[in-house]
């Protein structure tokens, strides 16, 4: 093992810390960590978050449950059509793709795109953890479980095409749709997001080779993260925490789109 996948794996623990201290931003960190340290073709980098993020956040979710800060119908509400598509995204559309994508006499290379997708993403997520709504504004707000719904199938056709679990995103729509408190909220994501990365994950088995051996060391790294995380709430301030994270992840984009694009 080189020091490089050393870097790689400690790195996992960051992943896990994300996604339990706020509930999000664990695939978001672990694409460009699978991609540019431990060297995996973005595609296939696509597919192992799912299951690392998957994986991590179930453990996540459970612990969050049991402590009474998930909520089931939540989850069902926006997890079955998440969950649906995804799954239809990883095991049928993305294989249409061809490797090198053609218009008239312009091509690009399929993993360029994903990673400049992957970007715009991370771009949106930052900007909604440095901006964030006010909490006076969402509790002006009746609630709207329906919308739940909706963005259930829009979040999931995100996780299917870039790996992402989604959760700056979900976690938005359950504060405003369902009135959740933040910290409700965050342990219901993480059970969404479990849901829909391992079952999007399946897709992927029929036409992608894993490296099984890497795969569980990593999440197994990252699970360890989510604890120290989770224990962590007890002393951070979420609203400076998500606004430092925010501006890492904006960072991050900005050096994906250059080493892609101009590079």
């Amino acid at each position: 093992m080189d020091y490089t996948s050393l870097i790689g794996y400690a790195l996992a623990l960051l992943i896990g810390i994300s996604l339990g201290l706020i509930g999000s931003g664990g695939s978001i960190l672990t694409v460009p960590i699978l991609v540019y340290i431990m060297k995996v073709e973005p595609f296939i980098a696509t597919a192992y978050s799912l299951f690392i993020v998957g994986s991590t956040s179930l453990v996540g979710g459970i612990k969050n449950y049991i402590d009474k800060k998930v909520d089931l119908k939540a989850v069902a509400l926006f997890g079955i059509p998440s969950v649906i598509t995804v799954y239809i995204t990883r095991a049928y559309l993305l294989p249409l793709v061809p490797d090198i994508i053609s218009i008239g006499s312009w091509s690009i290379d399929k993993n360029i795109v994903l990673m400049v997708l992957f970007a715009l993403v991370m771009f949106t997520s930052a900007t909604k953890m440095i901006r964030p709504k006010k909490q006076e504004e969402v509790q002006d707000t009746k609630p709207a479980l329906s919308g739940l719904f909706i963005q259930g199938i829009l979040i999931g056709l995100l996780a299917g095409t870039v790996g992402a679990g989604g959760g700056f995103l979900i976690i938005p729509a359950l504060v405003l749709f369902a009135k959740m408190p933040m910290r409700q909220a965050v342990g219901t994501s993480l059970c969404i997001i479990a849901i829909q990365s391992l079952i999007g994950f399946l897709g992927d088995l029929g036409h992608t080779a894993m490296d099984w051996g890497m795969l569980l060391i990593f999440s197994a790294i990252s699970i360890i993260g989510i604890f120290i995380g989770i224990y962590l709430t007890r002393f951070v301030p979420d609203k400076n925490l998500k606004k430092g994270f925010g501006y890492f992840v904006l960072i991050m984009a900005i050096y994906i789109l250059i080493k892609e694009v101009f590079l």
